[in-house]
């Protein structure tokens, strides 16, 4: 598996060792978590309105940071062979995370149709971002076990061995 260990395209996918992966995704996990707090505080205080456009805003931030993740996934799922445990782990992997970003899409969209940007987000739409979120826990879960378990895009076990040397 040292195949899936070494970038397709370092420029774009990051050099050997330090994939850009891991750092794109916590844009739109943490834009989408925090989206998910303010939709939940817009319920809980009096002047909703700054919370549920704060939380619009970062959904859409969320996507347009999944997109860029997504790109440069693509690229590191290119890179594991076919046929192999881990490629199926990658392929679950991606398949839940354009759920969870198509589901953010058309929630960014109800959103804007319908709803009133001065009260509280409505429970339908706040309903979507949790399920959502949980949906994005399991692909996350997913991604680690890529990572840490099949070592995708990591030091191969010769490098990593160096670390551990006196």
């Amino acid at each position: 598996m040292t195949q899936a260990k070494r970038p397709v395209n370092a420029v774009l996918a990051g050099p050997y060792g330090h994939p850009f992966h891991p750092i794109l995704v916590t844009v739109p996990i943490g834009a989408w978590v925090a989206g998910f707090v303010f939709d939940v505080a817009s319920r809980l205080v009096d002047d909703p309105g700054f919370l549920t456009r704060g939380s619009l805003w970062l959904i859409g931030i969320g996507v347009v940071g999944a997109l860029a993740a997504a790109l440069v996934g693509l690229l590191d799922l290119f890179a594991i062979p076919r046929r192999t445990r881990a490629f199926q782990t990658a392929l679950v992997h991606m398949g839940l995370n354009l759920t969870v970003t198509f589901a953010y899409v058309g929630n960014f969209l109800w959103r804007q149709s319908g709803g009133d940007v001065n009260g509280p987000v409505a429970l339908g739409p706040l309903l979507l971002s949790a399920a959502s979120l949980v949906v994005l826990a399991v692909a996350g879960h997913l991604g680690g076990k890529l990572a840490y378990h099949y070592g995708v895009r990591v030091a191969d076990e010769a490098t990593q061995a160096e670390g551990f040397r006196d």
